[in-house]
């Protein structure tokens, strides 16, 4: 047998496994963009055929790619909306923007719960109890990556609706380069090493796990 076909083989089904559990995180989490724009009286994502929990119809091409060949990261398409339709116009992005992290944290917990249940039962090396434990760190990590106050992530729209209106240069300083900060933050970080992001991440979700008492379920 060629080297190392083994381990890959063995190793596919939780690759598989992965592969469900974050395109199911990722369609839940623009779904829930679209259901809370809706919510407050917006249709564009509706009309565009996005109020579906179908993750398929949630996925873009170049961040489906990163999954499927094994990065383990990927993004959804974003959610449309148009922020004049929105009732209260002054926080109603915000509130749309904090459907996504609170969607994931709700499967987090959801999932979680479950976990409770089937480790005990099936053990650590079952594989839907290892699909338990990669979704649920999987939705706490999208959850509390997304909060990162910077284009084009959820937490921009929190911070910048928290925003007084004197602060416009910040407010157009951060819509025009932050997207180009967080990408030199996470290439930092996951190449360079400096350890700006991953760290907290890590200990975000041992919070949560304790939190939710599925740490000892965990290698977080």
């Amino acid at each position: 047998m060629i080297f190392g076909l083994e381990s890959i083989v063995a190793q596919f089904p939780v690759f598989l496994a992965g592969v469900v559990a974050l395109i199911v995180s990722i369609g839940w989490h623009e779904f829930s963009h679209v259901f809370v724009a809706y919510s407050l009286g917006d249709m564009t994502g509706r009309n565009a055929g996005r109020l579906t929990l179908n993750p398929l119809k949630h996925l873009d091409p170049v961040g489906t790619l990163l999954i499927l060949v094994g990065a383990f990261i990927g993004w959804g398409r974003p959610a449309p909306f148009n922020p004049l339709n929105l009732r209260y116009q002054r926080y109603g992005s915000a509130l749309v923007a904090l459907g996504g992290p609170i969607s994931n944290l709700f499967l987090f917990f959801l999932f979680g719960l479950l976990l409770r249940i089937v480790y005990p039962v099936l053990g650590p090396g079952n594989l839907l109890t290892v699909f338990l434990q990669i979704f649920v760190i999987m939705n706490a990590s999208l959850a509390l990556f997304n909060l990162i106050p910077l284009p084009p992530l959820d937490g921009s729209w929190i911070a910048l609706s928290l925003l007084p209106s004197s602060a416009g240069p910040l407010r157009d300083f951060l819509q025009r380069y932050g997207w180009l900060i967080l990408m030199a933050v996470i290439f930092l970080d996951f190449v360079g090493g400096v350890g700006l992001i991953s760290p907290y991440l890590i200990r975000g979700v041992s919070w949560l796990a304790n939190l939710a008492g599925i740490s000892s379920y965990l290698q977080v």
